[in-house]
């Protein structure tokens, strides 16, 4: 399904929302069906799983590396297909649906949907989400931030290219597959056989959407995470290094010099 197809709304986004609570939510373990109604607040969620969502007595599919925008009063409800986690916000704004019967105020800053495929900013805004949740208890002015940058993000992006709406499929599905494995050994040709298509299909239609290999993605996102918890956190550089994916601290030491500039040690001296 394509961003198109979804229902619109919109946000008033000349100022931070108010984010009440945010986390990382796992369901479809005790039952296959969650029915959620929340009167004040709008719900984000990032998606890890494949399941449909039910609004308005309208389903959407949803799949890793989709966001869901709901707004507040609005029931919505989840078919699992088995453990489904997520990263998600729920938060206060001024917005709601756009339709023939309530459109939109004059001069009104942010248009999105109900349903938006992150496509080649998967990245970007899974480090948002995560930021945002890791700064709740002591930054919750980041928190609002991150969470008003997401938003921003989906805001501005450009139309979608239908010509290759195929080609950003696969590779918001090839990075939600990736992110989750980070700390396993990954290689393309997996990547490839897990979402369907061959690797010298996934190899193309990756450099020609990205400007980046699937190798260097790879290793990209492993430093990414990596930095984080150097500069934010005393876990030992060898335990950081496995838990990214580098069991050796030697390739963990060049990865994170050829994607910095700097050893693991001097990222960690410098925060």
């Amino acid at each position: 399904m394509s961003d198109e197809s979804a229902p619109a709304v919109w946000l008033d986004l000349d100022q931070p929302p108010e984010v009440v609570n945010q986390g990382r939510g796992t369901h479809g373990i005790r039952r296959p069906v969650d029915e959620f109604q929340l009167p004040e607040l709008w719900s984000l969620h990032l998606y890890g799983y494949h399941a449909d969502l039910e609004v308005a007595e309208r389903s959407y599919p949803i799949a890793p590396g989709v966001i869901s925008l709901v707004p507040p009063a609005t029931a919505h409800r989840f078919h699992y297909r088995g453990p489904s986690s997520h990263l998600y916000a729920h938060f206060r704004a001024d917005g709601g649906l756009i339709d023939h019967d309530h459109p939109p105020p004059r001069g009104t800053s942010g248009r999105l949907r109900l349903i938006m495929s992150t496509g080649a900013e998967l990245p970007e805004i899974t480090d948002l989400m995560s930021s945002a949740i890791a700064a709740a208890a002591v930054r919750p002015a980041r928190t609002r931030a991150d969470i008003w940058g997401v938003l921003l993000r989906l805001a501005d992006r450009p139309p979608a290219r239908h010509a290759a709406r195929v080609a950003p499929d696969h590779i918001r599905t090839a990075m939600s597959y990736i992110e989750a494995r980070l700390a396993e050994p990954l290689t393309v040709a997996e990547v490839a056989a897990a979402i369907g298509i061959s690797a010298n299909h996934l190899a193309r239609v990756f450099a020609a959407e990205t400007d980046e290999t699937v190798v260097r993605y790879i290793r990209r996102r492993r430093i990414d995470h990596a930095r984080r918890l150097l500069t934010s956190t005393t876990i030992p550089i060898g335990a950081i290094a496995a838990s990214v994916g580098f069991p050796d601290l030697q390739a963990f030491n060049k990865a994170c010099r050829a994607v910095t500039g700097r050893s693991p040690r001097q990222l960690r001296s410098a925060s």
